[in-house]
């Protein structure tokens, strides 16, 4: 499961490692809204076609180890 506070710290970080994997994602694809995990979440499953749960793993896997 995702923290949400790991999240939240390491966002810039994630964001464009996020881009970097699933190219078709846009800036506005990756809005992150406090409380709004998600519909984060769905508008990514939306554009990349992949499950919720492999989302989550691809971020927990783009985690800084720091935060793991």
């Amino acid at each position: 499961m995702l923290n949400k506070t790991e999240i939240k710290g390491n966002w810039h970080v994630l964001k464009g490692k996020l881009k970097e994997k699933y190219a078709q994602l846009t800036d506005n694809d990756l809005l992150y809204v406090e409380g709004k995990e998600e519909e984060l979440l769905g508008r990514i499953q939306q554009r990349t076609g992949r499950t919720r749960r492999e989302i989550e793993r691809d971020i927990e896997n783009l985690l800084p180890l720091k935060s793991r």
